[in-house]
């Protein structure tokens, strides 16, 4: 037999980054010990995640998704993102650039500008190609196929020997608790490197990634000078990342 009220949780869950038992009581309209015992089951079915702040929906990403599967999602997000990280940048800078659709809306907006860029992202090395002011270093190794971004040692090497102005790293999971986390151990060193040196580190990530989490950590939040993301995300969540000390960015 359904259980409605649950299912009412986590519809609701679906549109929020973290919701309290007053929001809930109030969505629903019952009882704080009704919903109370709701999370408790749901919690113990590994359905939802508790902290001091809420729940949340527990958002394991198994795998990473290709970058045709990203390219039309949260596009307006992505764009507002990368023209705020633009503003970042100046003449002259070396730029490190992570792979993704959010790092190539932003490199759209630096094409103005003489730089030498170093990226894992074979899309956007060809794109800056046509650029002669622009110095564009690809890490190399291997092919991620799923990205189209190349990974392994070799990559590292590169980017553990260089002292960048500023390193922009995307992600596809991202939360306070678990910091950025990827699907790969592979994925998860190589973004540990790319920001390794840079002067700046910045997270470049659209609010519905908030939450969810795979399972290799990359860096914690608080590894990161400034992260920029869009106003979706949830106000309570931006006062709990804020409180930590972090310059967080909405756009």
């Amino acid at each position: 037999m359904k259980n409605y009220r649950v299912e009412q949780i986590i519809e609701y869950l679906k549109h929020q980054n973290l919701a309290t038992v007053d929001d809930l009581v109030r969505v629903i309209d019952v009882s704080p010990a009704t919903i109370r015992r709701d999370l408790i089951k749901l919690d113990k079915q590994g359905v939802i995640t508790r902290t001091h702040g809420g729940v949340s929906l527990n958002r394991f990403v198994a795998s990473q998704p290709t970058t045709n599967e990203k390219i039309m999602q949260n596009t307006r997000e992505k764009q507002c993102i990368a023209e705020a990280a633009a503003e970042m940048v100046s003449a002259g800078d070396s730029v490190v650039l992570d792979a993704g659709t959010t790092s190539m809306a932003l490199v759209k907006q630096l094409i103005h500008l003489p730089l030498r860029v170093i990226t894992v992202d074979l899309h956007i090395a060809l794109f800056l190609s046509e650029f002669k002011q622009i110095e564009v270093i690809v890490t190399g190794g291997k092919v991620d196929d799923s990205s189209q971004s190349t990974i392994g040692e070799h990559g590292r090497h590169l980017l553990r020997s260089i002292n960048p102005d500023i390193a922009f790293m995307t992600c596809n999971s991202w939360s306070l608790e678990k910091g950025v986390t990827t699907p790969t151990e592979e994925k998860a060193l190589l973004k540990c490197d790319l920001v390794m040196n840079a002067r700046q580190k910045v997270l470049i990530a659209d609010s519905t990634k908030y939450g969810k989490y795979s399972l290799y950590k990359a860096c914690d939040l608080d590894n990161m000078t400034r992260i920029i993301t869009d106003t979706s995300l949830e106000e309570a969540v931006q006062q709990q990342i804020r409180a930590q000390d972090l310059e967080l960015i909405t756009v």
